[in-house]
């Protein structure tokens, strides 16, 4: 397993201690430091060169957003955006984030945005000693029109266009308020949609819902966990999600359990 060195960057002492709580039971991984502004980030940056920067957004003077566009090191290290204001998102993933979380940081949560973001990292490190660069998902220039849904993948909205999702590259799905999150193995995309509106254009598709608030691959369960009727679905990115009282006959179906 890689190890990750993590900053960790929040104004509040209480979210710097719950985090290194949390990282203490996370394998794999060393926090080396942490910041309490984006100006104080940015220099710890500089001078540790972490692997992983866990980002407050919203902090005194520059905020974390406007950190993560400051930084000018090379690898730059994997930002994984922690806030408690879900309307930061879409500028989140402006600058390339692994992930976005919302507090209270869940502990399951944090553990998977950092094995996607050890994956990442990985990825492209191989692809520079191999001298290659990492295969690009073809994007459309934006032309004003709202993102859209094909046979085979979501049309996600980006800075200079949109960037096509394959279902098949799609670990899992949860509702975020007014958007969902498509999980890949390397990155989370965000899309401003409804779990409504999805169901009835995932028919048909790998995906299976699973809870009023989330899809999942079957073929990423790697584990089904049983407390009396209640089922949770352990994924092999780490995430564990519930399911729904009302889907746990669908989901037996579709993992042929008893």
């Amino acid at each position: 397993m890689t190890e990750m060195r993590v900053l960790i960057v929040d104004d509040e002492s209480l979210a710097l201690d719950r985090l290194r709580t949390f990282f203490g039971d996370i394998e794999g991984v060393e926090v080396v430091g942490q910041a309490r502004d984006g100006d104080e980030a940015v220099s710890e940056i500089q001078r540790l060169t972490p692997d992983l920067v866990i980002l407050d957004i919203q902090m005194p003077g520059r905020n974390g957003l406007r950190a993560a566009a400051d930084i000018d090191v090379e690898p730059k290290p994997e930002i994984v955006f922690v806030t408690a204001h879900e309307h930061y998102a879409p500028d989140a993933f402006d600058v390339d984030a692994a992930d976005y979380l919302l507090k209270p940081v869940r502990f399951d949560r944090l553990r998977q945005a950092v094995d996607r973001a050890r994956r990442r990292r990985q990825i492209r490190e191989q692809a520079q000693r191999a001298g290659d660069l990492e295969e690009q998902v073809a994007a459309l220039r934006a032309n004003g029109s709202a993102p859209g849904i094909d046979d085979n993948g979501f049309w996600v909205p980006e800075r200079d266009g949109q960037r096509r999702v394959p279902f098949d590259s799609i670990d899992w799905i949860e509702a975020a308020r007014d958007y969902v999150l498509l999980h890949t193995s390397v990155r989370s995309h965000l899309l401003r949609t409804t779990m409504a509106a999805l169901e009835e254009k995932l028919a048909g598709s790998p995906l299976l819902r699973v809870h009023r608030s989330a899809f999942v691959r079957p073929d990423k369960v790697v584990e089904v966990k049983r407390l009396g009727r209640s089922l949770t679905l352990a994924l092999a990115d780490g995430a564990n999600v519930q399911v729904g009282p009302s889907y746990v006959n669908a989901v037996k179906g579709a993992l042929a359990l008893d």
